[in-house]
């Protein structure tokens, strides 16, 4: 989620979901459909320790032949915005205004089941979708199709489907081995009370003072800025205390008192109003996040618990593998040590494992983000300060690869190096999750027009360690801008699996499985470089990869446009594990190297080109 903004896709089928590849137990299911039945099936009250009465799943899911997610290195993770991926279902179409992209558009979770073959041809292992509980529809004319505007963690979002639709994608994706994400918030809640600060009862946007005896100040009851002391009450005659809320009941636009019914208290929000400096850390820990969205007291033991309850719930009830958590440094660090042991603990106790929780901190500095793996905490974040660092300064702007080197030095230090108790069995530093763009920042051909540059990035997201993570529409070459330019719907590119962009993706991911020391090896740069002009060396990185048992990869790249480059700079030559006479064979363009003596190797590479070295003995023929 962005900072300083609002948050800004059948016909139903009548048959039940199929039961999972691998499934341990017996899937209850319970056959919701319509807009109605949806949201009085799932209705408060229906809850009872974390599970409804429609049914629950107990399972541990498949991808590995033992029923596990098996490891989680070995997934291609795709990001798709529900609201804009695939319309498979025309009575979820209600408010949309196709082409205004702060509105919903009609993606559903038919669509997206509809599109499985699409995604799988991608080599895509693991589907991000958005959150899937009830927002407030609309606010000031933008809408909540992305999903971070809960007000009713219990109820599924209308837009999307139904929960029989919801378990038919999960099923339809396990079928397949493919894993499914969910995206969670537990920072806020949409926009479901405002501040009384003037004491009439209605929401309002006040303008006091003359501009001449009296200086011009405006206040916004749905939106004001942040006071330590909490947001008091104001008239012309001064402060009257602590203002009031009230919570909305616009159910039109589900715009009402929130669920679980904690939410409805005033004492589980903060109610200081909106962070107006991030760099304050007292505003980013208990400010309302730009747009109205509350923040709640994450460290009151029964929002915890809450959160908890009501997110355990949807797992047990559609068999989803894992949480993407948004906004993690909006959050106090106790909820963290709560949350993420609870819930390995309560689904470990039904038979799931392997359950994978990772989080944003949408943050640069790289020490923050290790913060959040440390022990009884996540098992890991998505990798920002790689995106800045790498991403944009070397791929995207042509800057040195030292960068890279530099940043891999600090990784042992920030992140935590030992598998979290009871989670995936991959220590956080091992298993980072990488990405080159998202929903909330410019794609990367807006920001750099080159496509070419673009699928050297993606080389190195598709072959370095880590778990790599691809935001929906980078296969067609999308180039959208900030929010709402850069969530684009995805069928305005007709779904083509022809494009250069798509087909060197899906020979990456195919890569990716051949040879396994691209997701299992260990990572070693074996040269990086502070050239960036006509140097022989400008623009390369190249790094090892290597597992115990012999499987070897060499990973040569070229990040900028102008020259071919070399891995020597006419006085140094990189060295490499590889012993003297070997023969390397790069699997992308089939040329030839011998390591030199001293294990020194020489190799050319082209503009924004990429080569994969293996040992002719390891070489797979056909990729």
């Amino acid at each position: 989620m962005r900072e300083g903004g609002k948050r800004t896709e059948r016909s139903r089928r009548d048959a039940l979901p199929r039961y999972n590849v691998g499934m341990r137990r017996r899937v209850a299911l319970a056959s919701l459909t319509g807009l109605a039945t949806l949201l009085a099936t799932s209705a408060p009250g229906c809850v009872q320790d974390g599970l409804s009465h429609a049914g629950a799943v107990h399972v541990a899911t498949h991808a590995a032949a033992d029923g596990s997610p098996g490891d989680w290195r070995d997934q291609v993770i795709y990001q798709m915005l529900t609201d804009r991926f695939a319309n498979g279902d025309a009575a979820t179409d209600f408010r949309v205004e196709a082409g205004a992209l702060a509105r919903y558009q009609g993606g559903d979770w038919q669509g997206a089941i509809d599109r499985l073959d699409y995604v799988q041809s991608l080599g895509v292992t693991a589907l991000w979708i958005s959150p899937i509980v009830l927002n407030i529809d609309t606010d000031a004319g933008v809408d909540g199709y992305h999903g971070y505007w809960a007000v009713d963690l219990e109820r599924l979002n209308p837009h999307f489907g139904d929960l029989a639709t919801l378990r038919a994608f999960v099923n339809e994706a396990h079928a397949r081995h493919m894993l499914v994400i969910l995206d969670i918030v537990t920072n806020h809640m949409g926009q479901v009370f405002y501040y009384d600060i003037n004491g009439n009862g209605q929401p309002d946007d006040q303008v006091i003072g003359s501009g001449t005896r009296s200086p011009i100040t405006r206040t916004s009851e749905y939106d004001p800025d942040y006071d330590p002391r909490g947001i008091q009450g104001y008239t012309s005659l001064g402060e009257s205390g602590p203002a009031p809320i009230r919570f909305f009941d616009m159910p039109a636009i589900f715009r009402e008192p929130p669920n679980p019914a904690i939410f409805a208290d005033p004492t589980a929000y903060h109610r200081r109003g909106r962070v107006t400096d991030y760099g304050i850390r007292d505003q980013v820990l208990n400010g309302d996040f730009p747009g109205g969205l509350k923040d709640l007291a994450t460290e009151d033991p029964r929002v915890r618990q809450a959160m908890v309850d009501a997110y355990v719930r949807w797992i047990l009830e559609t068999d989803i593998d894992a949480f993407r958590i948004d906004t993690l440094k909006h959050v106090d660090d106790g909820f963290w040590n709560f949350f993420a042991p609870e819930v390995r603990r309560r689904l470990a106790a039904e038979g799931k494992t392997n359950f994978f929780m990772f989080g944003e901190a949408f943050d640069g500095d790289d020490a923050l983000l290790g913060h959040y793996t440390q022990p009884g905490m996540l098992d890991s974040v998505f990798y920002f300060s790689q995106k800045f660092q790498v991403f944009r300064d070397v791929f995207q702007h042509e800057g040195a690869t030292r960068a890279i080197e530099t940043l891999y030095a600090q990784r042992a230090t920030h992140f935590n190096t030992a598998p979290q108790a009871g989670g995936i069995g991959v220590a956080p530093h091992d298993a980072l999750v990488n990405f080159l763009d998202n929903h909330d920042v410019p794609r990367f051909l807006y920001d750099q027009p080159d496509v070419h540059a673009l699928q050297a990035a993606l080389a190195y997201l598709l072959m370095e360690d880590g778990i790599p993570c691809l935001y929906y529409g980078t296969e067609q070459e999308f180039a959208g801008g900030n929010d709402p330019a850069n969530r684009e719907p995805l069928w305005w590119s007709g779904y083509r699996t022809d494009g250069a962009t798509f087909r060197w993706i899906a020979r990456l991911t195919s890569m990716r499985r051949h040879y396994r020391a691209l997701t299992h090896g260990t990572f070693s740069v074996r040269w990086a470089t502070d050239h960036i002009a006509d140097e022989m060396d400008a623009g390369v990185i190249a790094f090892e990869r290597a597992t115990p048992e012999g499987d070897y990869a060499l990973v040569v790249i070229n990040s900028q446009a102008r020259h071919d480059a070399h891995t020597t700079d006419g006085t140094t030559t990189m060295t490499v594990a590889a012993p003297a006479g070997a023969t390397l064979v790069d699997a992308i363009g089939s040329d030839r190297f011998t390591v030199g003596a001293g294990g020194t190797l020489d190799v050319t590479v082209a503009p924004h080109q990429a080569r994969l070295l293996v040992p002719m003995d390891q070489l797979v023929g056909g990729l």
